[in-house]
């Protein structure tokens, strides 16, 4: 009796044992299917919101904000505080930043340039940085501004419209705004880096008779490129007095790619220079390039094992009637493998990856990248003065 009584004890110990057995093993298969199906959710979501822009796209001109802080709009009031018609033989300035959606200032790294930072400032430090890039901007006092990665309603930011604040470096300007990345949410790394609606925002203080959007060719291949940039050139044309137009283009090429995104970028851009070119028009393009010039001497900012390398434009590719411009001088780009402050520059890693191209109808006077110590972002400005030939 007592033999089978302990008989039974260990078949229902058994019994249990088996039973824990299997929900061990039910929660060790549920917790990777969970994930796997929560993936291909998230997959899913951002395959159907997908940003997917049309090649061309006509974008809106507004009005910046005026002295008193209120928004003007394309209206004949708001045409009074732009500059008259620009007029061949007059001295105009460009100015090219780009301003790291105001957090990356020199207390930032990134972690896709080899750093730790996601999410890299605070809110405050955040607008600390835009309102001292709108200062600059307005001490510079630029007929044109182009600005590249500016957040208008991203996590990485505080969901703040950069391009409103911005807008304030030029008061009674015009405004474009160009999508380049709207990703609903980007899930890596953790903590993710979440929403993103960032692009190009170009300012001027003559009349924009047209803007629109081109789309540049993408290098990433579905669904690598749900979560990145859909890169663009914004195209904008001033009308000029002697019946030409000023084509002015606000760009920002592939950065992390294999070099093959860079190529096709350029070559879309050189096309539309060209073309623009044999029309008559005047054509200033500036912005960050990713890339040098072969005709710049980048000795000053030798590259360092391990650091991110830019691509190289042939400026022989654009030929003779096309004048490849960047400041050898001073960099206008740093690592952000780790933070500036407090770091020993000597070993830094700098970069000159921006500038202006322009038509050989576009005497140019100087190029010069403002030194302002990559405080308020990763990029110093670039200014370019030049004349439009008669």
């Amino acid at each position: 009796m007592r033999g089978r009584i302990r008989r039974g004890e260990r078949d229902r110990e058994s019994r249990q044992g088996h039973r824990i057995i299997r929900r061990v093993i039910g929660i060790l298969v549920g917790i990777p299917l969970t994930l796997l199906i929560a993936f291909c959710l998230l997959v899913a979501y951002l395959t159907v919101t997908e940003y997917r822009p049309n090649a061309r796209e006509t974008i809106a001109v507004n009005g910046t904000e005026n002295q008193a802080g209120e928004k003007t709009d394309k209206s004949a009031e708001n045409q009074k505080g732009t500059k008259e018609e620009l007029k061949a033989g007059d001295l105009l300035s460009v100015l090219s930043w780009n301003v790291g959606y105001g957090a990356l200032g020199d207390n930032a790294d990134f972690f896709m340039d080899g750093g730790k930072g996601v999410k890299t400032a605070s809110q405050d430090r955040v607008k600390e940085n835009l309102n001292e890039i709108v200062t600059e901007v307005k001490k510079i006092n630029p007929d044109f501004a182009l600005f590249q990665e500016v957040d208008v309603n991203s996590h990485r930011s505080y969901g703040i419209d950069e391009s409103q604040i911005l807008g304030q470096a030029m008061p009674r300007g015009q405004m474009t705004f160009a999508y380049n990345f709207k990703v609903a949410f980007i899930p890596y790394p953790l903590p993710p880096i979440g929403k993103v609606n960032s692009g190009l925002a170009t300012l001027s203080r003559y009349q924009i008779r047209d803007a629109s959007r081109t789309s540049l060719p993408n290098p990433f291949s579905w669904p690598n490129r749900l979560g990145n940039l859909k890169r663009c050139l914004a195209v904008h044309r001033i009308p000029v007095s002697n019946g030409k137009e000023l084509v002015l283009v606000n760009l920002h090429l592939e950065a992390y790619d294999d070099g093959e995104g860079k190529l096709a970028q350029t070559k879309v851009l050189r096309e539309l220079l060209e073309k623009e070119t044999e029309a008559g028009n005047y054509v200033i393009a500036g912005g960050d390039f990713n890339q040098i010039f072969s005709n710049v001497d980048s000795s000053a900012f030798p590259l360092h094992e391990g650091k991110w390398e830019p691509g190289i434009i042939n400026s022989a590719d654009f030929g003779e009637g096309m004048q490849l411009l960047m400041d050898s001088g001073t960099a206008s780009c740093r690592s952000l493998d780790h933070p500036l402050a407090g770091a020993d520059q000597k070993d830094f890693q700098f970069y000159i990856i921006d500038g202006f191209i322009c038509s050989e109808n576009v005497t140019v006077e100087s190029t010069q990248t403002q030194n302002l110590n990559f405080h308020a972002s990763d990029h110093n400005p670039v200014v370019l003065r030049a004349r439009l030939r008669e």
